[in-house]
This record gives structure tokens, C-alpha cells and sequence, in this order.
């Protein structure tokens, strides 16, 4: 437990985290892959450069200053960046780096105003708050590795066939390559692959929303070829997986992870929203309740910029033309000649009070400005925050900004 005084010091400083928190957080991962360069075989690079993985970890940071009196507050998302780490592998010998690390920007960052004290007090923390994650992460580790077809790192598995979705969309069928079982998951958990293109100097590892219901004897993962655009260079990983990953070959994988997931103990009506390859944990819940709980309602809204690039349009028009308790919706935001949409445009609050109830479970999944919106007509709409459920694709954020 932390003293008092340890509490009162760290609280002091959370002024000043909400001001220098991502200049720390930057200046952290700039002296963290200085001094250990093996762990960018861990770490998105991309996030880094976009400098959203620094702006997790000041929120993370600020979060854990705000609350150091009652921890239990921050669990949850304790217990989310814990899922990432056991697919990544995170090790308790990583924590100590960290924490040496975290403590010198800080010094680096603040100067004479992190005095002697101020760090003492925040190493405290540290080693609290670090045994607390290696505890949740020990047991993580100790479930995946005891449950049926489980197992600890990462795995070969042998891509036993690919399928192209739509324009910029394939999915990868993936079995693993000792032919035993696999383990079961929740819908709308995510594997987690990891890849060495040529001429890369270093592995890279993504997560991938596994992309259909629990109960085959491979993993479906639906991925979007990120394209080059003005503020970002072409993804890394999805342009190796798409162009240079064929039927018959290797990737490692590690096992299914994430707290994103359907509610099951609930019977009410359910919701789900996506915006573009957003759609992957969302078929994986559909199919689910369909399956599971089929006398439970089901509602399927999803947006797109148009249908040359709607991956599993067809599977989705075939569950609901088949299942009298699911509804779909369309809506193309620059629809082309021929396609078809309920609407054109943006999911916005006047259609939503069309057809949905604020008595539903709403889950949803998309690019940042989708859920922004979508969050804001919820709320708009009278959904109480806790039948409010989404997932980020990448570091999390707030959607409250």
C-alpha cells in the first residue's frame, strides 16, 4: 500500500500531467528504443509515429495520478491494456525498463520541477501499480495456457485460405500448423499475428478481430490493405499480408485476447454499428446470436463509402434474409451507380431514432470519427452509458473530446 504522503505528492503532479503528459510519454519512447532497441520488435511502430501510443500512455498515466487513492477505479482498463500485453507477450522483466525509463523522461522532461521526492514518490506508484498488471498477466497467461487448445507466444499457423472481400478487404483462414485444436473465444476478441516482411529490420505484430463465430477449426481474421495517404505511409503489415501471404504459407500467431466482447447473460434487444473494416468483431457477434441466442433481437447497421469496398456484404444479406429475429441496415456515404443503401451519408441521430430502441445493448466498431459520431447520438438518443460498448483499433482513446 502507498503512504499517504506518497498519495498527496502523487496527486500534485496531476496538473502537471494533464500539461506535459505527452511530452513525457514522447520523450519515454524516444530514450525506450535508444537504450533498448530489441523491444521495436514489440511495439507498432506506426502508432509511434502517429503519436497516438504516446498519447495512451499520458492518458494511462494521468489516469493512474487521478486515481492513485483508489486503483480499483482504473481496473478495467488495467485489465484491457493486460489482454494486449499477453498477446504480445510482455514479460514482467519488461516492467523494471519501463519504470526506469518513465522516470528519466519525466526528470528530462519537467527539469529542477521533478524534484527528489516528486520521483521517489511516482517509482512508488510505479512498483505498485507494475505488480498490479504482472499479477492480472500472470493469470492471464496461466488461463490461455491450461484451456483446451491454448498455448503461450506465439504459434505457426498455416494460412489455408484466403479470400478477397471486397476491393480492399481479404480474409485469411488460419489453421494451426501441429493440426491440433484451437482455442475456443469470445465474439468480438482478437488474434494477434506477428510478421517479418523483407527488408524489414524488425518484426512487426497487429492485432485482427477475429471475423466470424467461435466453433471451426480455423481462425478467421478479415484485414483492410491500409493505402498511403498524405499524412501516413501504406500499412506495413496489411500490404504483406495481402500482397506477399498466400495459401500454404506460415504466420505466428498468438492466442485470442480482448475484453471487448458480447454480453451473453443478457437476452434485450442488441445493436450492432459498423463503420468500414469495423465490421469484423461485429459479424463475429452476429453470428453468435444468431446461433446461440437465436430468439434474442438483433439489429445490424452498418456504413461504408460504398459497396466496392463493403467486405461481407453477401454474408450478412444471407443471415438476415434466413433469421426472422435480425434486421440489417445500409448506410453508403458516396454510393456508386448501382449500389443500393438504406441510406446515403452518415449514421446520424434522426435515422438511429428510425430504427433502433434506446432500450437496446449498442456495440460498435470503426474509424475514430465514426464512433465519435456514433457515441454522440447514442447519448443523444437516451442510451445509458453502461449498454454503451465499443472498441478502438489501435492504442484506446476517449471519444468524449
Amino acid at each position: 500500500m502507498l503512504t499517504s504522503k506518497t498519495i498527496d505528492i502523487i496527486k500534485s503532479t496531476v496538473p502537471v500531467l494533464e500539461v506535459h503528459g505527452q511530452a513525457i510519454t514522447t520523450t519515454f519512447y524516444e530514450m525506450l528504443f535508444k537504450n533498448h532497441p530489441d523491444l521495436l520488435n514489440i511495439f507498432n511502430h506506426v502508432n509511434q509515429r502517429q503519436g497516438k501510443q504516446p498519447q495512451a500512455l499520458a492518458n494511462a498515466v494521468y489516469a493512474a495520478a487521478l486515481h492513485i487513492d483508489n486503483l480499483e477505479a482504473i481496473l478495467p482498463v488495467v485489465k484491457q491494456i493486460s489482454e494486449k500485453h499477453r498477446a504480445l507477450n510482455i514479460q514482467p522483466e519488461h516492467y523494471p525498463i519501463v519504470g526506469e525509463t518513465l522516470l528519466a523522461a519525466m526528470k528530462q522532461v519537467l527539469g529542477d520541477a521533478a524534484t527528489p521526492e516528486i520521483l521517489n514518490a511516482w517509482a512508488e506508484a510505479y512498483g505498485i501499480i507494475a505488480d498490479a498488471f504482472i499479477g492480472v498477466e500472470a493469470d492471464m497467461y496461466d488461463a490461455v495456457e491450461n484451456i483446451s487448445g491454448g498455448w503461450l507466444g506465439f504459434h505457426k499457423f498455416v494460412v489455408d485460405l484466403k479470400v478477397k472481400e471486397s476491393d480492399v478487404i481479404t480474409s485469411f483462414y488460419l489453421k494451426p500448423q501441429d493440426g491440433k485444436a484451437i482455442a475456443t473465444y469470445l465474439p468480438g476478441q482478437y488474434i494477434t499475428v506477428r510478421v517479418k516482411p523483407d527488408g524489414e529490420e524488425y518484426t512487426h505484430i497487429r492485432h485482427y478481430s477475429l471475423s466470424t463465430a467461435a466453433g471451426a477449426p480455423s481462425y478467421r481474421i478479415t484485414v483492410k490493405k491500409e493505402a498511403a495517404a498524405t499524412d501516413k505511409p501504406a500499412g506495413i503489415v496489411s500490404t504483406y499480408l495481402h500482397d506477399s501471404l498466400n495459401e500454404g504459407d506460415i504466420i505466428e500467431v498468438s492466442a485470442p485476447a480482448g475484453t471487448f466482447t458480447l454480453d451473453q447473460s443478457q437476452d434485450i434487444p442488441v445493436v450492432l454499428l459498423s463503420g468500414g473494416v469495423g465490421i469484423t468483431p461485429m459479424v463475429s457477434m452476429l453470428e453468435t446470436i444468431l446461433k446461440e441466442q437465436p430468439n434474442r433481437y438483433v439489429t445490424f447497421i452498418h456504413a461504408a463509402i460504398h459497396g466496392g469496398v463493403h467486405a461481407l456484404k453477401e454474408h450478412v444479406e444471407q443471415l438476415d434474409a434466413t433469421h426472422s429475429h435480425m434486421k440489417s441496415y445500409l448506410c453508403y456515404e458516396l454510393p456508386r451507380e448501382n449500389d443500393i443503401s438504406h441510406k446515403t451519408g452518415y449514421i446520424d441521430l434522426a435515422w438511429l431514432q428510425q430504427i433502433v430502441s434506446p432500450e437496446a445493448d449498442f456495440y460498435f466498431c470503426g474509424p475514430e470519427a465514426f464512433m465519435r459520431a456514433v457515441n454522440h447520438a447514442l447519448q443523444e438518443l437516451g442510451v445509458p452509458a453502461e449498454r454503451i460498448h465499443y472498441e478502438f483499433f489501435g492504442p484506446a482513446s476517449s471519444l468524449e473530446a
